[in-house]
């Protein structure tokens, strides 16, 4: 099999996609050869059988730039891959749908969001396969699309013991990831707020940055939780790279992601391999981790009542409920399951000897 996959970014030690640094490893040990191309590249160290081929914006290029680098390399490359896997980015697969359908290329599309148009379905109609983690996901319903593992790698995420003294910090929440309104970080902030109010102790700690599109959004959020800011029960740290944040995840008590069903955030899966407890406000979890962290969405009063809740619970109920969700993702989510899958409907489309 030789593979051409587009994606967003190679960084081993970018904090939002440096997940996939990874994931193009294992392709590489399933291929002959995997060309990579990205519209940015920085820091990687990828097997000798890979190639990674810029689109430039790491140079600043222009978007016209892009475009023409895009069909340079999918043409020049053109007899060095029999198939393509579009990474999250609907874009590539209608400005090459037509070229890779000429010359024979079958495509997969990896898609997660629970939002789609008219621009989704065309290139769900050019690819073979679509893959996507969650059944709230857009793509779901289509006939064509496969529900897949989120991929997390269980060798770098898991139980690191915490502070220290080998504890986790406590009364410790943890928000790590992308900062937007999509994810609700609002709605965790005022629910500190009330927490506040009523005298509970706690310390927050909040990772991540906002992409420019988000920039107002976080300095609203910023202004929301001054006052806890000044109490010092609340932190905001900048968005830090993926190897590092197995470390992080393990100091706390718990993980809150208030992304809702549509999209299956991977650092759910992360948090739960390293032991901390995850609540959350996607229903598609619902039944398959304990349904006592499960919140309203966009209800910060039955959020704070369910920290305080927690708060009140003994070492062995969030050891037993730990334990738990570190198997529920080792045994559906982990990224060997995840290649296992993938490679086993990508090589069946590609040698047709099965449907």
């Amino acid at each position: 099999m030789r593979f051409l996959i587009i994606t967003q970014k190679v960084d081993e030690n970018d904090d939002i996609l440096g997940f996939f640094h990874r994931w193009i490893e294992e392709f590489a040990k399933h291929c002959e050869n995997v060309i990579v191309v990205c519209l940015q590249k920085e820091e990687y160290d990828l097997p000798a059988n890979v190639k990674v081929l810029s689109l430039g914006k790491e140079k600043g290029k222009s978007r016209l730039k892009y475009i023409f680098n895009f069909y340079k390399y999918i043409w020049q490359e053109r007899k060095n891959y029999d198939a393509v896997f579009v990474h999250m980015n609907q874009e590539y697969v209608l400005l090459g749908g037509l070229f890779w359908k000429f010359f024979g290329k079958k495509i997969f599309m990896w898609r997660n969001h629970g939002r789609g148009n008219i621009f989704t379905r065309i290139a769900i109609i050019f690819s073979d396969k679509v893959f996507c983690t969650s059944k709230y996901s857009y793509t779901a319903k289509f006939k064509k699309t496969e529900i897949m593992p989120v991929g997390i790698d269980t060798e770098k995420f898991f139980a690191k013991g915490g502070s220290a003294s080998g504890e986790k910090i406590q009364n410790s929440i943890l928000s790590l990831g992308r900062i937007s309104p999509i994810k609700n970080t609002h709605v965790l902030i005022e629910a500190l707020r009330l927490l506040d109010e009523k005298g509970v102790d706690f310390i927050a700690n909040i990772y991540g940055n906002a992409p420019k599109r988000d920039l107002e959004y976080y300095k609203k959020i910023r202004k929301f939780g001054e006052g806890l800011e000044k109490k010092r029960k609340l932190f905001f740290h900048k968005g830090i790279p993926n190897p590092k944040t197995p470390e992080i995840y393990s100091k706390h008590q718990f993980f809150i992601n208030l992304t809702p069903e549509g999209s299956f955030d991977k650092t759910i899966l992360e948090a739960m391999a390293c032991r901390i407890l995850v609540i959350y406000s996607n229903k598609f979890l619902k039944g398959k981790i304990s349904d006592i962290l499960l919140v309203n969405q966009n209800d910060p009063i039955n959020l704070a009542q369910k920290i305080e809740f927690l708060f009140n619970q003994k070492k062995a109920f969030f050891d037993e409920i730990g334990k738990k969700g570190e198997i529920y993702v080792i045994e559906n989510h982990s990224l060997s399951l995840l290649m296992e899958k993938l490679m086993s409907v990508i090589t069946k489309k590609c040698y047709r000897y099965a449907d």
